[in-house]
């Protein structure tokens, strides 16, 4: 699994916790996409999360 390359945001793990409280593991998964950007004025590829992809778009 790919982590951004920008703020390095990647899986993390937690519970499902059910009504009857029990616990179950699960693996939380960032929202990335691989997408080509400007870089210091050349275009490169790389894994960003949807989070930064709207800062990016913004400057």
């Amino acid at each position: 699994m790919a982590s951004c390359d920008i703020c390095g945001k990647a899986k993390c793990t937690g519970n499902y916790v059910s009504h009857a409280n029990n616990r179950v593991k699960r693996e939380i998964r960032p929202n990335i996409h691989r997408k080509k950007i400007t870089v210091a004025g050349t275009v490169k590829t790389v894994s960003i999360c949807t989070r930064c992809l709207r800062s990016v778009n913004n400057k």
